[in-house]
């Protein structure tokens, strides 16, 4: 179905997108949809530095050894 996408295909594809968006909304666009991709796939790598803090925190106030009784 879209095997045959070229040149032609793809220029009229991008005037459609700048007359339908705009000039000035257009790197906007670019941004929000990059920023997208980066948190996608930082979601499926598992390399989320958010959850990675919490863990560690979690992690060092469960640390057992100072809750036997004196």
């Amino acid at each position: 179905m879209l095997r045959n996408i070229g040149g032609p295909e793809i220029l009229i594809i991008l005037v459609v997108v700048l007359l339908l968006f705009g000039a000035t909304r257009l790197p906007k666009l670019a941004r929000s949809i990059g920023e997208s991709a980066k948190e996608l796939k930082a979601g499926l790598s598992g390399d989320d530095s958010e959850d990675g803090d919490e863990t560690k925190a979690e992690a060092s106030a469960e640390t057992p050894g100072d809750d036997s009784p004196s």
